[in-house]
């Protein structure tokens, strides 16, 4: 009886922290980990359908901002390893440090922390430049940690629907810089496996990329061959592109987008691996898998 009950405490599998949880990455991670047996704290803005599905598939609901230190810290209590994301918006770093001293004070084990394919110290984007000061942050401060650097999200495309609808995708990309698509459900599961066993992925940098190097012009083909109908391309301006995707101005945004658009053109988000199937155990949806996957909100 004694050793049974010894048994069964090593084999508990930990609780995981997973913020922005009714976000992309973070709800299929969610969705991932609960599949695969371990307890998850989902970490939400607001309690809203989205987080009462989660709540229905098992995961336990904690309300708050990641601004909020206090809230950060009871948010890790009794948690062991966590992912963190922050959307694109001012505050990242100040939620970085809140993060890793909460994550340090409650003795986790690791962290996987979604950054971006521009990180790096010399980025002339507000957003990627404070991606890579998290990743320092992070490094810094005790955690072992993995910093993902995915390329852009097929999700976009889904933020362009009712443009793509009416037969127009309008991009901030020009028609001949190149990267290949990748879904959040295909992050979600190399998160996942990273957290389900973190041993080998300690201060790991991972670019990841979607199935296949496409440019703009050959995306719209794609899309519009799926879809059966045409779609044309459309240069856009970066301001012309957050309205459209957010239906208002958004400098922060805006100037970021106009920044990784000319890192677009100079190649900076272009290459290809195979880090989603040896990581996450499956190869990543090509752009044509994921349309038809989401074609009743294309069309």
């Amino acid at each position: 009886m004694l050793h049974r009950s010894i048994t069964s405490i090593l084999t508990v599998k930990p609780t995981i922290l997973i913020t922005g949880a009714t976000g992309a990455t973070g709800s299929c991670t969610t969705k991932e980990l609960l599949k695969r047996g371990f307890s998850v704290r989902a970490y939400v803005h607001s309690d809203d359908e989205r987080s009462r599905e989660l709540e229905s598939l098992g995961a336990e609901i904690f309300v708050g901002d990641l601004l909020d230190f206090r809230a950060i810290r009871h948010a890790f209590e009794g948690v062991q390893r966590a992912y963190f994301v922050y959307p694109l918006r001012p505050g990242l770093t100040q939620a970085t440090a809140q993060f890793a001293q909460a994550a340090l004070e409650a003795k986790a084990e690791f962290i996987v922390n979604m950054s971006q394919k521009s990180s790096r110290p010399d980025s002339k984007s507000d957003s990627a430049l404070q991606h890579w000061l998290s990743e320092q942050v992070f490094d810094w401060a005790g955690t072992p940690a993995a910093h993902l650097r995915p390329t852009y999200f097929a999700e976009w495309y889904l933020r362009l629907r009712n443009m793509i609808r009416e037969g127009r995708l309008p991009l901030p990309l020009s028609p001949t810089g190149r990267h290949a698509p990748i879904a959040a459900e295909d992050q979600g599961t190399v998160i996942a496996a990273i957290l389900g066993d973190p041993a080998q992925h300690k201060g790991k940098i991972y670019p990841l990329y979607g199935a296949v190097e496409l440019n703009s012009l050959e995306i719209a083909e794609i899309i519009g061959n799926t879809l059966g109908k045409e779609v044309r391309y459309e240069k856009i301006t970066p301001e012309q592109f957050v309205r459209e995707t957010t239906g208002q101005d958004v400098p922060f945004l805006a100037q970021h987008i106009t920044e990784v658009s000319i890192d677009h053109q100079n190649g900076l988000f272009s290459g290809m691996n195979d880090l989603v199937e040896q990581i996450g155990g499956r190869r990543p949806m090509t752009l044509a898998e994921f349309v038809e996957k989401h074609r009743a909100e294309l069309t």
